[in-house]
């Protein structure tokens, strides 16, 4: 039985790279190199086989090669760029897809209990190591190879010397500078990933609570654990700096050592009266040329060592095995008149249950306990209760998104809670694209119609039609360019577009002026109401404005000491 694959290994194969795309990107790398060695090599003999004063028509064929080589090299080094970075950006591509399809398809609760800054650094920077993985360690890791027979093989018919010392000064090259470069990453690596992504999560936590951290005095702490953490991320890189400092010399002390061998070579060469001017002169100047490919070893080991980190905190978000089967579809069902329904739309979803549920983020600290819930297709449920009472927890939990401490939350005939549940939390993420790729990220094949008929259905025509470009206009990133009400709208839009059959809203309205937001309550809560969601579509909606729910609705009260209570609106 063979061994389980490394996450390295398993990163590699989900950037899902084609081995002709690689192999020419290698060979187009090696042209580069090749041209450049020749180049000196043509050039040494040309300035030394000058020297001697010969006839012009004997260095006719040298000057001409120097400048084709000259041309060639340039030509070639286009080259390689554009097809190093064709195989990385397809690789980033595939690997992203391949990531976002397994974390998809995970039925545990990792990713819900992840700091969102660290899942925005897992998803972000540490899938950028692997896409840099390509370009910085492993195509030049096979260039060096291939170089490294290329010089030793052309100096060898030379000189037996110099091609032996050449061979030494590339192993010391090639192996001492990496494996300094390695120990200097692997030092502070993981130490360094791990405080980077503190630094990031406690950023990115400061920017979205300034205002609550202030009100509540905890600011001026969370600002100076953010320094205590910038400044342990910081000392993680200077232990680095030793074997940083050797893997930075090796390389030049090699080149001493490949020089020193090609002077004695070559003055024996001279002494012995076997070798031309031209041919001393290509000994003595070829060293020079000969490390282009070493010189990126160093960098390639550093690279490696972050790559192996990264695909080690990746695999953890998408699980041993890159995650389990893909979710199944939701069933289909009818279509509201208002908006023409996705494949996946609402009827048959079944009864979502909850028995003796108790929901928190950890062991022995439960928001909401002991809660019975029984919702048929075509339910309305109203959950109201104090901020921070639990509230967005029962929601993450009845969505199977986090992991109940107690009871059970399910689906009527056992079916995953994640094949018929759709969560659309108040935070829910505004991507930095098109406002119509940002709706098509609920269903791919959104028509404009139906995008717009959404919109309106939520109130945001009249913002639409303010925009400079429709629905192509670019919303920046996490919805900065839009108002709060607006942000909210967009995110019901979603939910419009979605269709689920089961529809959990957090906070749907918050932000919007009392009478607009009142109306898209009662809307959403009214099964007789199909401007929204559909009448066999189950809906279960927190919200701060009880006085706003329309009347027989049921209501789910959450309390202090995680009490709750059913009662009718």
């Amino acid at each position: 039985m063979s061994a389980p694959a490394t996450p390295l290994r398993r990163a590699e194969r989900a950037l899902e790279i084609p081995r002709s795309r690689l192999l020419a990107a290698v060979l187009a790398s090696c042209a580069t190199l090749a041209a450049a060695f020749a180049l000196a090599a043509v050039s040494a003999y040309l300035v030394t086989r000058a020297w001697t004063m010969p006839p012009v028509l004997d260095l006719t064929v040298a000057v001409v090669m120097v400048r084709a080589l000259g041309i060639s090299r340039g030509v070639f080094r286009w080259l390689d760029r554009m097809l190093i970075h064709d195989v990385a950006l397809r690789g980033v591509v595939s690997l992203r897809t391949n990531l976002f399809t397994a974390l998809a398809a995970r039925t545990d609760d990792a990713l819900t209990r992840l700091r969102r800054g660290d899942l925005l650094s897992r998803l972000g920077d540490d899938a950028q190591e692997l896409g840099d993985h390509v370009i910085t360690a492993l195509v030049p890791a096979l260039v060096a190879v291939v170089m490294g027979v290329v010089v030793v093989a052309t100096i060898a018919p030379m000189s037996l010397l110099a091609a032996m010392t050449m061979l030494v000064a590339l192993v010391v090259a090639s192996l001492l500078a990496p494996l300094a470069a390695h120990r200097a990453a692997r030092i502070t690596e993981q130490a360094v990933v791990t405080t980077r992504a503190a630094v990031g999560a406690s950023a990115l936590e400061i920017l979205d609570d300034a205002t609550a951290l202030r009100v509540d005095g905890r600011l001026e702490q969370s600002l100076a654990e953010l320094r205590t953490g910038q400044r342990t991320h910081d000392a993680a890189l200077d232990r680095a700096a030793l074997p940083a400092a050797v893997a930075s010399a090796a390389v030049p002390l090699a080149m001493v050592l490949a020089v020193a061998g090609s002077l004695l070579a070559a003055g024996a060469a001279w002494t012995d009266g076997g070798a031309s001017a031209g041919q001393i002169g290509v000994l003595l100047l070829l060293p020079l040329s000969s490390f282009e490919a070493a010189t990126t070893l160093p960098a390639a080991a550093s690279q490696y060592a972050r790559s192996r980190a990264a695909a080690q905190r990746l695999a953890e978000i998408v699980g041993p095995e890159g995650g389990d089967a893909a979710p199944a579809a939701a069933p289909a069902g009818p279509t509201a008149p208002a908006v023409p329904a996705a494949d996946g739309a609402a009827a048959g979803a079944g009864t979502l249950r909850a028995v003796g549920l108790s929901a928190g983020w950890s062991d022995g600290a439960a928001r909401v306990a002991d809660l019975d819930l029984d919702l048929p297709p075509g339910s309305r449920l109203a959950v109201v209760g104090a901020s921070g009472s639990g509230k967005s927890t029962l929601l993450a939990t009845l969505a199977g998104l986090l992991e109940p401490l107690a009871g059970d939350a399910e689906l009527a005939g056992g079916a995953p809670l994640r094949s018929a549940v759709t969560m659309f939390a108040e935070d829910a993420h505004v991507f930095a694209t098109t406002l119509r790729e940002n709706l098509k990220v609920v269903r791919g094949d959104l028509s404009d119609e139906a995008a717009r008929a959404a919109l309106e259905a939520v109130g945001l025509a009249d913002w639409v039609a303010t925009l400079p470009r429709g629905l192509d206009t670019l919303l920046g990133p996490d919805g900065t360019t839009v108002s709060g009400g607006e942000r909210r709208r967009l995110l019901l839009a979603r939910a419009v577009i979605r269709r689920g059959p089961i529809l959990l809203l957090d906070e749907p309205t918050e932000h919007l002026d009392t009478a607009r937001g009142d109306a898209l309550l009662r809307a959403l809560l009214d099964p007789a109401d199909e401007t929204l969601v559909p009448s066999a579509s189950t809906v279960v909606v927190v919200t701060h404005r009880p006085e706003a729910i329309p009347t027989g609705t049921p209501v789910l009260r959450i309390g202090e000491n995680a009490s709750t209570r059913l009662e009718e609106s």
